[in-house]
């Protein structure tokens, strides 16, 4: 990432506007279910930063769940009635996911939420990991917890558009490849709102 101060352009890039995205952005012609409800819902996305530049952690959800196993994820989940808030309720969900203590998280900012297919809209927030800790997966939710170079995955160029077949329709979607890893849906549409932003 350009500049001396990696995080003020990211507080930057946060501050600049923007819209709300949504997995249906390569996805103009799907037709919105009438009367749907969107549940509240938060991530992380943890930020580390050492002499190599900063770093995103993600996480390879546990094969054994029933949605959306193996997917590579940020930490987090829907909004509970104890959260005060999505930034609450992401620190809480990345605590209880891998271990990671909230007293370590500088919140460096909010993006737009972001809609999913799966009638959530989830709001991604930005924090910095201050200090070294050492991740627990919950078990039985998550397999893995890794880093990825967060400038590989602030280059607009590395992101490709692909497409499966869903629900009897062709949907496209963005992914972004890290080493064994494949980021797409969800995940990858949040980073390349947020590659955009950087991008300006």
């Amino acid at each position: 990432m350009p500049g001396r101060d990696p995080l003020g352009t990211l507080r930057g890039a946060l501050s600049r506007p923007g819209g709300e995205t949504s997995d249906h952005d390569l996805n103009p012609d799907f037709i919105m279910p009438e009367g749907r409800v969107l549940r509240p819902a938060a991530v992380l996305v943890p930020i580390l930063s050492g002499p190599a530049g900063l770093r995103v952690i993600l996480t390879k959800r546990s094969s054994r769940l029933a949605h959306h196993p193996g997917q590579i994820a940020f930490p987090g989940g829907k909004l509970d009635a104890c959260d005060d808030g999505p930034i609450a309720a992401a620190l809480r969900e990345s605590h209880e996911e891998i271990g990671l203590p909230p007293d370590l998280v500088e919140v460096l900012g909010t993006l737009p939420p972001h809609e999913t297919v799966t009638g959530f809209t989830v709001t991604p927030v930005l924090g910095h990991v201050r200090d070294c800790f050492d991740p627990r997966p919950e078990a039985g939710e998550v397999d893995e917890v890794f880093n990825a170079p967060f400038a590989q995955v602030m280059d607009p160029a590395r992101f490709v558009i692909q497409s499966r077949f869903w629900h009897g329709q062709r949907r496209y979607y963005y992914t972004v490849p890290y080493g064994p890893y494949y980021i797409w849906g969800a995940t990858a549409r949040i980073l390349r709102a947020l590659a955009d932003r950087v991008a300006r």
